[in-house]
């Protein structure tokens, strides 16, 4: 019975691990992905989710503009499709836009078929929009398995996660998404940040907008440099 017992438990370990490296940002089991966390670097990857979103999107453009600081903003392509001109002034701003998927799904659930579109409908969206954009994909709720990551290098994308969140997908107050954020930059860090919301064009980002005004201050502060993710993996 001990035998059976012991069998049946570092199972179970194994599966709660399997499941965990589905969702784990900086997770490697089911394909290599790019997290940040370089060490020794003084670069900040500054990157937001789930837009475009008005008037967040707009407004976070005008903060980083008052710093100076590139940003990569990962689109959702229904948001895009119903917000091309939003998507056009972050590219005119000299940002890099990356994939989001399509419709924002939990991609560990979806057949490889779905993936596809989800992927190939989110670039045409983007297409549409502004043209050519960067090669960059991040997957929703960072949900990936080893189909998923098979099927963004068939399309030719990057697979980007993150070493550090804000957690300010629930909108919470400015000064503890600054604080979240703060207490885990050490350089070489690629940040998560919402400039929107995944279930519409309404979602209130302003304590995010606002939380990115101090950190930017705080970081340059520090000697950190702000780059776009796609510079970070040149020098990486």
């Amino acid at each position: 019975m001990l035998p059976a017992l012991a069998g049946f438990a570092a199972a179970a370990t194994v599966a709660t691990a399997a499941g965990y490296q589905t969702m784990s940002p900086t997770g490697q089991w089911y394909g290599r992905t790019f997290a940040g966390g370089i060490r020794g670097s003084e670069q900040i990857a500054l990157t937001y989710d789930d837009g475009p979103n008005d008037p967040h999107t707009l407004k976070l453009l005008d903060v980083l503009a008052k710093h100076g600081v590139p940003a990569t903003f990962f689109m959702i392509g229904r948001h895009v499709q119903q917000r091309p001109d939003i998507v056009r002034a972050v590219a005119q701003a000299g940002h890099a836009i990356g994939n989001h998927t399509f419709t924002h799904p939990r991609l560990i659930f979806k057949r490889e078929a779905q993936t596809r579109a989800e992927l190939a409908d989110c670039r045409q969206a983007l297409e549409d929009a502004i043209g050519k954009h960067s090669n960059l994909f991040r997957p929703p709720f960072g949900g990936r398995r080893p189909a998923t990551l098979r099927m963004a290098r068939e399309l030719g994308l990057h697979t980007v996660m993150w070493n550090i969140s804000g957690r300010d997908w629930n909108a919470p107050p400015a000064a503890e998404i600054e604080k979240e954020v703060a207490r885990q930059v050490r350089g070489g860090d690629v940040i998560l940040l919402h400039d929107g919301g995944h279930r519409g064009l309404d979602a209130d980002r302003a304590q995010t907008v606002t939380a990115t005004d101090n950190l930017m201050r705080r970081c340059a502060d520090q000697g950190y440099k702000f780059v776009t993710v796609e510079k970070m993996l040149a020098g990486s």
